[in-house]
């Protein structure tokens, strides 16, 4: 059974999402995806949430 990382930014860029793929995938997680949370006036993404697995280690 995997063990899931949820990673909550509010700041949604190019440079921002890169960096967080890039520190938690060398740490050994996998990227699974991305949630993005809209606003209601705006067509950029006020919140994402990137999603990371790994195996449970005993």
């Amino acid at each position: 059974m995997p063990i899931y990382k949820v990673v909550e930014t509010s700041l949604v860029t190019d440079d921002s999402l890169e960096d967080i793929l890039n520190t938690w995938t060398a740490e050994g997680w996998q990227f699974e995806g991305i949630q993005f949370a809209m606003r209601d006036a705006s067509k950029r993404p006020a919140m994402a949430f990137i999603i990371f697995t790994r195996p449970h280690q005993d």
